[in-house]
């Protein structure tokens, strides 16, 4: 394996899959547990933190009229909402599991401890960060680059529903290009929007790599881990 010990960044959109009508989908769930167990049955150390935008997002708060950091609150909240759904999954198949918060929450999670954080890496535990960095103004993506640093890891790997970084959104343009690999200063001067700038930043002071990848492709997780070209490696 290439890559030791891994952060897995997901969307809580993701989690909807194609029923707009349900926040989660658990055929999404399912097969996101199928590329996790894969992918810890090779002894990766896997650590997880999971958006919450299938719920609420901080963004829509001034929308609803409702304060900036209280709405960052609420959407904190969604994305532990998220993580106990994903935690439920992944013990149903039979992983070990460890859900750790930003915000204490004693009865569902246990609050962030940074060597206790490390310590479930090695003992195999698969950790999920949940509410964020527990702070207003941070997203998620801020919280998977700094959880990443804190505990050592080896990559960033986001995952998305495009499989990897393009020119222009794939989704909307046919004729967008993908990039196999891009460095930090590339990604930046074109202002590609892989992150947002204060995660972004992070990883690149740490040099710690990113790649994009497509989530709902079938044994991309584990082929990153290995080394392979399965996406788009920021470095």
């Amino acid at each position: 394996m290439k890559y030791k010990r891994i952060l897995l960044k997901l969307s809580g959109e993701a989690l909807q899959g194609r029923q707009k009508n349900t926040n989660i989908d658990t055929n999404i769930l399912e097969q996101y547990c199928d590329e996790i167990k894969a992918l810890r049955e090779q002894g990766v150390e896997i650590a997880i933190v999971i958006g919450g935008g299938n719920i609420f997002r901080g963004g829509q708060a001034e929308a609803l009229g409702i304060d900036r950091v209280q709405g960052d609150y609420m959407g904190m909240l969604a994305t532990v909402i998220n993580a106990m759904a994903l935690q439920s999954a992944l013990e149903r198949h039979g992983m070990y599991t460890r859900l750790m918060a930003g915000i204490k929450m004693e009865q569902v999670c246990e609050p962030f401890i940074r060597r206790r954080a490390i310590r479930h890496l090695e003992k195999g535990r698969i950790v999920i960060f949940g509410a964020g960095i527990g702070n207003p103004y941070f997203t998620t993506d801020s919280t998977a680059s700094l959880r990443a640093i804190e505990v050592q890891a080896d990559v960033v790997l986001k995952g998305t529903r495009v499989d990897g970084v393009y020119t222009k959104d794939p989704e909307k343009y046919p004729d967008a290009v993908k990039y196999n690999t891009l460095s930090f200063q590339e990604a930046y001067e074109k202002n590609l929007n892989i992150m947002d700038m204060t995660a972004f930043t992070l990883c690149m002071e740490n040099k710690l790599p990113i790649i994009v990848f497509d989530m709902n492709q079938k044994g991309n997780l584990l082929k990153i881990a290995k080394g392979e070209n399965a996406g788009t490696l920021i470095s």
